[in-house]
């Protein structure tokens, strides 16, 4: 009996190490195939490319010379005689040739949609809302908003919700800080938590009370702001290969995100299921307008996250530009303070919106900041077939083509000499204000794409730059030698913008360098 036993434990012994031996040949030869696939992909990603501009960007060196990465990529489309560059190891063309904008938005449109890969990098946060899809389902919803936002009803909702953070939020804890000569604040944080706020209760009728005056941390809020910044930093890889393999297992930054993603998603979620049950009908606010018409809650979340996504970070980059220009630019401030008293009535307390449209340097004022400054430096399509660009550019397909506002309000070609200078009056003829041509100033997209929210932020940004500069004067502490930017979906400053603020004097601006 032993001897069998021990027969049968040998034969088994042998059967286990033959198994192990063939598991061991099955993953060599996965291992094989996977760096032959990996090194094909590379070869024609031309991840290997050895030219200055692929080294530069693969090793950093561009940062020896430059703060941001959208200033080098300026500088090289400055050098460029067509405007338009091509970053092999990314498998990406980018242009500021208004010429070319207009041909990605306009001419050939349906060639260049956002594309599968970027849907895939914004995904898992933004699903199936708008600025993540393309076909039926974007212009299902692009219809949807387009008449919502255009109705006098939602225009007054959203008048109504701007001017009560600023008068119960914003302006008392600006008061706040003036009374204190050493208190130095981050204007930055504070244009963050009022757009959330705002957003917040415009899109879905809740309030996070971000800047309340205890100055509260918002799990949704800090949830949000972390998931649309790693979305972003997938985009800057040079390969998708890591952050799908970490996706995968879970690891890391993708970790971070998967976490992040959850929390925005059953805030998102609950919020739909409380408004169900207490009845949407009569809510003024953008999720209950679509529901009466999308029945599906993820589809509901989709499209929620994506209004968050345009209306916070863009509006707060916005705003933090704006007020940053504005305090090395004192005489701007003035004539601005000098435009609203011939329009507004010196007891009145907020602008109508028969006044705004009067506001014509004021408008210019907005424009020009947001031409050097744009909330979204950068966009990008993806090319359906092979193509060439009017400026002789080849595109095959696939490739990724990424127009650059940042870079074209640059470009001596566009804007003149000057076109580094903050430069309002650039934008009046005969006192009037001048509307610029949409593809060389592509800071609202344009197009069959132009943002739908457009006149909204305008008019929201006038109205807080009023009710600010007509009480107080804000001097900036830091940055005083240009923003430098943090990787992100949207221009958010390293460090924030740092702010004194004073109750406003009546005295003449001090001459501009």
């Amino acid at each position: 009996m032993e001897s069998i036993g021990f027969l049968l434990f040998r034969r088994l012994q042998a059967s286990s190490c033959f198994f192990f031996f063939l598991l061991f040949l099955l993953l060599f030869a996965i291992s094989i195939s996977l760096i032959f696939c990996l090194f094909l992909w590379f070869s024609r990603r031309k991840l290997l490319c050895q030219c200055h501009i692929c080294n530069s960007y693969r090793t950093s060196s561009w940062a020896n010379e430059f703060n941001n990465l959208c200033d080098w990529f300026t500088h090289l489309l400055k050098k460029s005689p067509s405007q338009t560059i091509h970053i092999h190891v990314l498998g990406n063309v980018i242009t500021a040739n208004p010429e070319v904008v207009e041909y990605m938005l306009k001419t050939r449109f349906d060639n260049y949609p956002k594309g599968k890969p970027f849907s895939m990098i914004l995904g898992d946060l933004l699903g199936k809302g708008i600025f993540n899809v393309d076909g039926d389902w974007w212009m299902f919803q692009r219809k949807m908003a387009s008449l919502e936002l255009g109705s006098i009803s939602i225009r007054s909702y959203a008048y109504e919700t701007v001017t009560k953070e600023i008068e119960t939020r914003l302006l008392p804890l600006l008061s706040s800080a003036a009374e204190d000569e050493k208190r130095i604040l981050d204007l930055q944080d504070v244009f963050q938590r009022f757009s959330f706020d705002i957003i917040c209760n415009f899109s879905f009728g809740v309030d996070p009370g971000c800047l309340e005056s205890s100055m509260p941390i918002s799990s949704f809020a800090e949830s949000f702001n972390l998931a649309t910044k790693l979305s972003a930093e997938r985009a800057l890889a040079i390969t998708p290969f890591v952050w799908k393999m970490k996706r995968l297992l879970n690891v890391g930054t993708e970790k971070k995100l998967n976490d992040a993603i959850k929390v925005v998603k059953v805030l998102a979620k609950d919020v739909i299921s409380q408004k169900r049950k207490l009845g949407f009908s009569n809510h003024q606010d953008l999720l209950s307008r679509f529901m009466a018409c999308v029945n599906d809650d993820k589809d509901l979340i989709d499209i929620v996250i994506s209004f968050i996504l345009a209306g916070q970070d863009t509006m707060a980059s916005a705003l933090s530009a704006f007020f940053w220009l504005l305090g090395t630019h004192p005489k701007t401030v003035s004539r601005i303070r000098s435009e609203a008293k011939e329009v507004i009535n010196g007891d009145q307390e907020f602008v109508s919106f028969e006044q705004i449209r009067g506001l014509h340097y004021l408008h210019s004022v907005v424009y020009e900041s947001l031409r050097l400054f744009p909330p979204i430096q950068f966009d990008s399509k993806f090319a359906l077939k092979d193509d060439v660009l009017p400026d002789g550019t080849f595109v095959k397909q696939g490739t990724r083509v990424t127009y650059h506002p940042y870079a074209m309000a640059r470009m001596d070609q566009i804007w003149g000499s000057d076109c580094m200078k903050f430069e309002p009056e650039r934008w009046i003829e005969d006192s009037k204000f001048c509307p610029p041509n949409p593809y060389k100033y592509p800071v609202f997209q344009a197009g069959s794409r132009v943002c739908l929210g457009k006149e909204m932020a305008i008019v929201e940004m006038k109205i807080v730059a009023l009710s600010v500069l007509r009480k107080f004067d804000i001097s900036v502490v830091s940055p005083l030698d240009g923003p430098q930017f943090s990787p992100g979906l949207t221009a958010i400053m390293k460090g924030g913008v740092r702010v004194q603020v004073k109750k406003k004097r009546d005295t003449p601006p001090r001459e501009e360098n």
